[in-house]
């Protein structure tokens, strides 16, 4: 697994600590600075058992006590493939972690409610990355929202690495153009992430906000455009993760990573799907990795006031006597996320459908992969590989 900015690797020492302390269950913990919250929840890391069985815990799904709660340990035993008298170890001490926690006044607390009101306005606060494609914008409400997970899912080819690349630059545009001169961090289970295609659209992007200065004629020393195409890309940070272990392990450490580079404002996952879809004999033991991730990237959303855009495969689906595309990972995985939006071809023309949101229509509107990357529809367009 690297993590690159620009063409730096990090410091593997150093990477492949975090590593290990995320696989091991390094999961995220409140801000110590905001008084009177505490931890909501307690975490299978800490428990002092051996290595191999906190692996196996997380490994298996059980990321927080209040999972070993909920199940007997004979069923430990089974779904873990341990002994029993290991599995009523796990439990006793989990009890006795519990237990002290409590005696310790740290028991998890709710926090203060907030007003429909506060939440209202602080929705109509919150910042929106544009895809460059004003349709496309329009039914989003303004573009991809701050504070909400956006999963994007379409058959291959239909333009969803594109489109990721893309907000992966718009995120940095500066705050005097309308962007939110943010940094984004692009996690590619795939290998799809093209360097020089995100070197094409930085390029591009920096025209149009030249052209849109020149048309507002704005103050040349109050607004000056000082950004070149390579600071667009090292303001990209880039994880390749070539396993279910490996993506786990980068999401539990995006918290602290995120902590330490405030101004990340995306969190792009190309694709969400790749390597749940492959050795996954136990569902059981998927769903649960998977939900536990999704609630990860949610909190992340809130937390650190960022959009996370998933990227998803499609799979086929037998309904009504015939079989249908539909995004993979099931119905219980479409739960997982704020809005959805589905990519399709319509004749040799693309389009994007709001399948899901809470707070736009479903709408459709047509979009274009263009040398400049995403770009409203023109007429006529052909089916074209880009790179």
């Amino acid at each position: 697994m690297i993590c690159t900015r620009k063409n730096t690797t990090c410091n593997s020492t150093i990477w492949e600590k975090d590593k290990k302390e995320a696989v091991l269950g390094e999961f995220e913990r409140e801000n110590p600075e905001k008084a009177g919250q505490r931890r909501l929840v307690m975490e299978v890391s800490s428990l002092p058992i051996s290595a191999s069985l906190r692996a196996k815990l997380i490994s298996g799904g059980y990321t927080c006590l209040s999972s070993l709660f909920s199940v007997s340990s004979s069923h430990i035993a089974q779904d873990l493939k341990i002994s029993e008298n290991e599995a009523q170890e796990i439990l006793r001490v989990a009890s006795q972690r519990r237990a002290s926690e409590r005696s310790n006044g740290t028991t998890s607390m709710v926090n203060g409610a907030q007003s429909a009101w506060e939440m209202l306005n602080e929705e109509q606060s919150l910042g929106r990355i544009i895809t460059s494609c004003s349709e496309l914008d329009d039914i989003l409400g303004g573009g991809i929202s701050c504070k909400e997970v956006t999963e994007i899912g379409g058959v291959p080819g239909i333009g969803k690495t594109q489109l990721g690349i893309q907000l992966a630059v718009n995120v940095q545009i500066p705050m005097d153009y309308g962007g939110l001169q943010g940094k984004a961090v692009y996690i590619d289970t795939e290998g799809s992430f093209m360097v020089e295609r995100a070197l094409q659209i930085a390029e591009a992007c920096l025209e149009d906000m030249r052209g849109y200065h020149g048309f507002l004629k704005r103050d040349l020393q109050g607004c000056q455009i000082n950004m070149q195409p390579k600071d667009f890309l090292e303001n990209i940070f880039y994880f390749r993760v070539c396993s279910y272990t490996e993506q786990i392990a980068v999401v539990n450490y995006l918290e602290k990573f995120i902590s330490e580079h405030k101004d990340v404002k995306v969190v792009i996952i190309d694709s969400i799907t790749f390597h749940f879809r492959q050795d996954f004999d136990d569902m059981a033991l998927r769903t649960r990795l998977l939900g536990g991730m999704a609630l990860k990237l949610m909190k992340l959303a809130k937390k650190f006031t960022l959009a996370v855009v998933l990227l998803n495969q499609v799979t086929t689906k037998y309904t009504e006597g015939q079989y249908q595309l539909t995004l993979a990972l099931g119905d219980s995985w479409s739960h997982a996320c704020t809005n959805r939006v589905i990519l399709y071809w319509n004749g040799n023309e693309r389009y994007a459908y709001i399948d899901k949101s809470p707070s736009v229509r479903s709408a459709t509107a047509p979009y274009s992969v263009t040398g400049r990357g995403i770009r409203s529809s023109v007429s006529n367009c052909k089916r074209v590989k880009m790179m």
